[in-house]
């Protein structure tokens, strides 16, 4: 099969916060099953984009919904013009062919779809496929890798411990803000004074968290307001859409938000 559309032509931006990327490649090189923790919006998926870039190695996402069965994982019988005929799977392709597979907010996912990985992760490195009766060993180039986001656990969306253990573990978090100013200011083409004040906005919004907040203003989000400001729409009215009106519902922290806002602009 020819993964090339699978395959990052261009080099995705990615700004380092630490020493990940040498700790990837560690992992990589012993193809061990990864999970990346850490908050929406903080470079989870970038950064694997990237690392899949730097190894030269095709990248399978799917976005995990508690609607997936292990059939949409790894295959089914589907009808065409020849008749009855399997079709392989994201995660099915790309163990036969030797891509990484990522699979964004695994615990989005049923327990019971989740449990067709857990042959992958261990020694024996091999996906049953029990509706055709076939066991694929995985290409040498294979790699697993999950992410989910920690503040989000609840008793019934939380990796089982019979799964989390059989993979290894980066934490991510949101850049200090140096780094994040950086960040927007490249990603929404935005000067970087105008950068580091989204950036002072979101890390007030975060310490908001104990407070009644779920979740604070993330970078996508800080992005998507730069965007909208560089293309001329006020920036009140750009921080409004992009960065304080999806987080929160709740009126009084509506007006809480709004007033960082007023002051920051």
């Amino acid at each position: 099969m020819d993964l090339t559309p699978y395959r990052l032509t261009a080099e995705p931006y990615y700004h380092p916060t630490g020493h990940e990327i040498a700790l990837y490649e560690h992992a990589y090189a012993h193809r061990l099953p990864l999970v990346l923790k850490g908050p929406t919006g903080c470079g989870k998926t970038r950064f694997v984009e990237y690392m899949a870039w730097r190894l030269g190695k095709p990248l399978i996402t799917l976005a995990c919904n508690e609607d997936m069965t292990a059939a949409d994982l790894v295959g089914r019988y589907l009808l065409d013009a020849e008749g009855t005929r399997w079709h392989d799977g994201p995660l099915t392709t790309a163990v036969r062919h030797g891509a990484i597979c990522y699979l964004d907010e695994v615990v989005e996912a049923r327990q019971d779809t989740t449990v067709v990985i857990h042959p992958l992760t261990d020694s024996r490195r091999i996906l049953p496929l029990d509706k055709k009766g076939e066991i694929v060993a995985a290409h040498p180039d294979f790699q697993l890798v999950v992410s989910y986001n920690p503040g989000y656990q609840s008793h019934s969306k939380s990796l089982k411990q019979s799964t989390r253990q059989r993979f290894a573990a980066l934490e991510f978090d949101y850049p200090a803000a140096e780094a994040e100013a950086d960040i927007v200011a490249h990603e929404a083409g935005i000067e970087r004074a105008l950068a580091a004040r989204l950036v002072d906005i979101a890390h007030q919004s975060r310490r908001l968290r104990e407070r009644g907040l779920d979740e604070g203003i993330s970078t996508r989000m800080l992005i998507y307001a730069g965007v909208l400001i560089r293309d001329g729409l006020p920036p009140v009215d750009s921080c409004r859409m992009a960065m304080t009106a999806p987080i929160t519902d709740d009126p009084d922290m509506q007006r809480a938000l709004g007033a960082l806002l007023e002051s920051a602009f």
